[in-house]
């Protein structure tokens, strides 16, 4: 049997892991930032070396031994006001929770996300509508309010995390890798219909884009038109808008379809409902009572990712886990998971 070979990208995953630079892990470990660039580029690091890292990471040394799946930068929205140092160490737990998936094979939903790539990055493509509601039709999902849209989406084998981000410019992001794609909701911010939209955007990114284009402004566009259908198809919900602002009508439609205020009217502006007008004087009535920042009405807690929850808490058990997955992270899984 082969002896299990060493993962550079595994030092960049644990140092990203702990927000840290190359140079900080080296005066952590007592070696020179040289070694650890060497390190992360593919040269072994010897036994007491491999010691002095797994002691200041706090990592099992199985953990540097686990072959890597790697996919991209990830999809975050505002790119120029979210740190690098912050969306590395966030996308660094999405693998780990992807490393737990592919470590549990067979405890999890297999994959069933449909392909349906953009043909271009046009932000007004009428394709984000189409993608929605052929996902809607693949997914046998009924007409009416998705019920519950992170069940919908772990059913169907996507592994959904609801992590403290640290960060008021993160609030979702996703990675497709291809075999388990991972979908990272922002547990700071306790909002139910924020949180099924973004979890929607998300999968809006993964049906769309998966590998072959992000980072850029008009796949965030198409994501925010992909979701909208996906919640709100517009041939349902076209007629139940009110076709003047009318507060309590949007109200109950808030409630019926467990979304935000803001998505409603936005919603009946691009489907024409209301004018361009009649948007920008509903925008600036919420933002003067500070329903931009806390809107009326609660929907209730978040909906929280149970399939996924439940494979972290066994993988948790599981003493072969153990020997390669650090504790700290651990606890940052099982803490969010239990939200």
């Amino acid at each position: 049997m082969a002896s299990p070979t060493f993962q550079p990208n595994r030092v960049r995953l644990a140092r990203e892991l702990r927000g840290w630079t190359q140079g900080h892990l080296a005066g952590k470990a007592g070696l020179s930032a040289a070694a650890i660039s060497q390190f992360e580029a593919g040269s072994t690091p010897t036994e007491a070396n491999l010691d002095k890292l797994g002691e200041v990471l706090d990592l099992p040394i199985g953990f540097f031994f686990v072959p890597v799946t790697d996919t991209h930068e990830g999809f975050f929205r505002s790119l120029r006001r979210t740190s690098v140092a912050d969306r590395r160490r966030a996308r660094a737990h999405a693998h780990l929770a992807h490393d737990l998936a592919e470590a549990a094979a067979g405890d999890f939903p297999s994959v069933d996300i449909p392909d349906l790539p953009a043909p271009d990055l046009d932000p007004k493509s009428e394709w984000p509508t189409k993608a929605a509601q052929a996902v809607r039709r693949q997914w046998a999902i009924g007409p009416g309010p998705i019920p519950d849209v992170i069940a919908s989406l772990e059913d169907h084998g996507i592994l959904v995390l609801r992590l403290v981000l640290d960060s008021i410019d993160v609030d979702a992001f996703s990675l497709p890798f291809d075999d388990r794609p991972v979908v990272v909701l922002s547990s700071d911010k306790n909002d139910r219909a924020r949180s099924r939209f973004d979890a929607a955007h998300e999968l809006g990114h993964l049906v769309m884009h998966g590998s072959q284009v992000w980072g850029v402004k008009e796949v965030e566009q198409q994501a925010h038109a992909f979701a909208a259908e996906f919640l709100m198809p517009a041939a349902e919900i076209k007629s139940e808008l009110p076709h003047k602002v009318d507060w309590s009508d949007l109200f109950a439609l808030k409630v019926r379809w467990q979304v935000s205020l803001a998505a409603l009217l936005m919603r009946a502006k691009t489907l024409e409902v209301i004018s361009p007008n009649e948007y920008l004087s509903a925008v600036k009535y919420s933002s003067a009572r500070g329903w931009r920042r806390l809107e009326p009405v609660q929907l209730g807690p978040p909906e929280q990712p149970s399939r996924t929850q439940q494979l972290v808490s066994s993988a948790a058990a599981h003493r072969a886990t153990r020997d390669w997955f650090p504790q700290g992270a651990w606890r940052d899984l099982l803490a969010s998971t239990e939200s």
